[in-house]
């Protein structure tokens, strides 16, 4: 127990005290397979087996570092978002002049979303294949599961395009998109759960897009009601909370940008920390906080019950933080937080591509075995 915090605890369910948010760099066996099958030269199902290989090592090292519950690393997919929205049903991936967002001194291959049809989910979608086999992989251990907001679909097919155009299904009926992609989210969440999920995690970078005052002004110029796009956001993660198994935990990490180490976004929470702190009712958020872009803790004072995973320490780069600095800042969040409301974590995955940040993997697990020292410091193993 740690003189600091003499009333911390530690946890035993997701999130969990050392925590991570799931992406991890892609092995040179990954890059060499997928680089070959898209050229023809091995098959779907020789790149198939790779993954199994590398994801089971990449299980094996997440033990090793003494996470509770392992990830795939996202090693099967290409972005972090764009496959699983473009294999639900009713949804198109197609090309586009520019990605949707531009990040800092990078440029991002340039593919959208679009909506076809009405939005649903069926068991064919790849990643029910994607969580059993990590699931088989893990062998006991829980696995925790990733995958793109709801948010995001809406987002990037009704708010960063300047061109949507509803199939007549949604047209002058906003309302009825968001409950098929609650819906189609529900259906799911069942599905992953029936196959042994305990512990689902939406990710999203609307929120960070929604903090910042250049975006905020952009959006507005163009009509758009950030506030009320915001309650519909939170309208829809309710209704997929409300419906979630008791004993899955459902926990959303709030982004600003990750591509080879770079970002979209800047500004604290405070433009959405009411409506989102106040009444979202996942279990836990994961937050990026490892830079000024960030803001300060005060807008943590809407949390209610849910968990908050610090990503106090950067993904970005590989320099180690100083060790007192992050305890002080925990420190500073109790302000608002009980120490029994926070766990650490990275600010965000390794790899929200399959380019990855630039750090090393010695370097990426390092940044672990430093976030598992300092959480076991302050709330015991």
């Amino acid at each position: 127990m740690s003189n600091l915090f003499p009333n911390a605890q530690p946890r035993t369910q997701a999130p969990y005290r050392f925590d991570i948010v799931g992406s991890f760099l892609r092995s040179e066996a990954i890059k060499k397979a997928r680089h070959q099958c898209s050229c023809g030269d091995i098959s779907c199902a020789d790149l198939t087996q790779v993954e199994d290989e590398e994801i089971a090592k990449l299980v094996t090292q997440q033990k090793n570092v003494g996470l509770h519950a392992v990830t795939d690393g996202e090693f099967r997919r290409t972005f972090w978002h764009m496959d699983f929205l473009a294999a639900l049903d009713g949804v198109e991936e197609i090309d586009a002049e520019k990605f949707s967002v531009q990040f800092k001194h990078h440029d991002v291959r340039p593919k959208t979303l679009k909506i076809i049809d009405k939005i649903d989910f069926s068991e064919s979608h790849p990643f029910v294949e994607h969580f059993r086999s990590v699931q088989k992989i893990a062998n006991g251990t829980e696995v925790k599961f990733t995958i793109p907001s709801p948010s995001m679909l809406h987002l990037i097919t009704n708010v960063r395009a300047t061109d949507y155009v509803p199939i007549p299904r949604y047209e002058n009926n906003n309302s009825l998109l968001l409950d098929d992609i609650a819906n189609a989210y529900i259906k799911a969440m069942n599905i992953f759960y029936k196959l042994g999920c305990r512990n689902l995690q939406l990710d999203d970078t609307s929120w960070g897009e929604f903090c910042a005052e250049d975006k905020r002004k952009t959006y507005k110029e163009r009509g758009l009601d950030l506030d009320q796009i915001a309650k519909d956001y939170v309208y829809m993660l309710n209704k997929i909370a409300d419906a979630k198994p008791e004993d899955l935990a459902l926990t959303m990490h709030i982004c600003r940008g990750n591509f080879r180490s770079t970002w979209f976004s800047a500004g604290g929470y405070e433009p959405v920390a009411e409506t989102l702190f106040g009444t979202c009712r996942v279990d836990g958020f994961f937050l990026e906080y490892d830079s000024d872009r960030a803001g300060d803790f005060k807008p943590l004072r809407f949390i209610k019950d849910q968990q908050v995973v610090l990503g106090l320490v950067t993904s970005k780069d590989g320099a180690l933080e100083n060790r007192d600095d992050i305890i002080a800042r925990i420190k500073e969040v109790t302000q608002y937080v009980d120490i029994n409301q926070l766990c650490l974590s990275p600010q965000c995955g390794f790899a929200s591509t399959e380019e990855g940040n630039i750090l090393t993997e010695e370097q990426q697990w390092a940044k672990l075995e430093f976030i598992r020292s300092i959480a076991e410091e302050v709330w015991g193993k």
